[in-house]
């Protein structure tokens, strides 16, 4: 095994929650430290009342380093950060959610500084995360706000990839909110992360209707009419393979989501009820980034938290998930960089070995 492992930054989200539980159960399988370097972000105190309560995790120690640059391989690594005086299992308090947001801060500058290679994200309360400094409803806002880029939420797994046009908005403004322009550059995005990110070579797309029965024909809405379908018409004669508007009713209950390579939702609820219903360990990947970022597919179950009951798959997919995106997109900037400079080295370095060859003599 290379000793270049990636180094993945995982962010402890809220101590009272069950992102330590679900984070140490992930890390205590010693292969983990054989695939990547993990470098976490949280509090130690926090770290070490879990580690307590949780038998199978006795053996998980964690390497104190100042920055994700010092990691150690064969480590799982900790950068003290989000510190807090009081753990709370199962409680939403103010003191738990600056803790969540400090250590997301800090990662997040990691990752721009190059100190890790990617970023998995535990789960935060998004209520308790507010404060002056921090005005996001949730990771992938916060996440595009310091990144750039527009960043586009996917679930996905083994079976499924679904994005969203609308994420963390209330339902009453999610029509608002839905544009020809908008999709068209989620479906941009969606194709761009497909190829790059997936390995797909030309993906298939599927695009929700809004309403019931894709509006059935206006009857029931007119987005279908107005927005939805020319925007599908426009990006394919960009080149994108994207199919409908379909119902979401008949597009997962008929299976015909298995005919595409990813799904555009129009709404939060309307992509995740469906994907968390056939993929119940997935991951949420945020497209669009300079950076890779993942995390599990669940919130803070605060109903469970500090009781050894949380299944830790959803998170070790994360991880997972980061280490293959990191690769394969990194494989891909160098299969598609520019071939011509290198091209004209070779051609010239055939010249250059040509000339140095002694000439064939003529026969007599």
């Amino acid at each position: 095994m290379s000793e270049h492992r990636l180094k993945i930054g995982i962010t402890q989200g809220d101590p009272n929650g069950i992102g330590w539980e679900v984070i140490l159960k992930a890390l205590a399988d010693t292969r983990m430290t054989e695939l990547c370097t993990p470098v976490l972000y949280g509090s130690p105190k926090a770290a070490e009342h879990y580690r307590q309560l949780l038998t199978e995790t006795e053996e998980t120690g964690l390497n104190a380093v100042a920055s994700g640059r010092e990691a150690r391989n064969g480590k799982a690594n900790l950068v003290v950060c989000g510190e807090v005086e009081r753990i709370e299992p199962g409680h939403a308090t103010p003191e738990a959610g600056r803790a969540a947001v400090e250590a997301l801060r800090r990662a997040t500058q990691e990752l721009k500084e190059g100190h890790i290679d990617a970023l998995v994200t535990a789960p935060i309360d998004k209520e308790t995360a507010q404060s002056d400094e921090f005005r996001h409803t949730g990771h992938t806002e916060f996440l595009g706000a310091e990144l750039g880029g527009e960043p586009l939420m996917i679930l996905c797994s083994d079976i499924l990839r679904v994005g969203l046009v609308t994420k963390h908005i209330p339902v009453a403004e999610i029509s608002r909110n839905i544009t020809k322009e908008k999709i068209v550059r989620d479906l941009e995005t969606m194709r761009r992360t497909l190829k790059e990110d997936f390995g797909i070579v030309e993906p298939r797309i599927a695009v929700m209707a809004l309403n019931p029965h894709a509006g059935d024909g206006g009857l029931l809405g007119t987005e279908e009419e107005e927005i939805i379908r020319p925007a599908i018409v426009e990006a394919y004669g960009k080149g994108i393979l994207a199919f409908g508007p379909f119902a979401a009713d008949g597009l997962f209950a008929g299976g015909g989501y298995a005919r595409y390579d990813g799904i555009l939702a129009m709404y939060h609820d309307q992509g995740l009820a469906p994907f968390k219903s056939l993929s119940p360990d997935g991951v949420n990947f945020t497209a669009g980034l300079p950076h890779v970022r993942t995390s599990p597919d669940h919130g803070t179950a605060f109903d469970i938290a500090g009781q050894n009951k949380a299944d830790a798959q959803s998170m070790r997919n994360a991880i997972y998930a980061a280490i293959d995106i990191t690769e394969r997109r990194r494989a891909w900037a160098r299969w598609s960089a520019n071939p011509l400079p290198r091209a004209e080295r070779e051609r010239t370095h055939r010249d250059a070995t040509a000339k140095e060859q002694p000439r064939p003599e003529k026969e007599a």
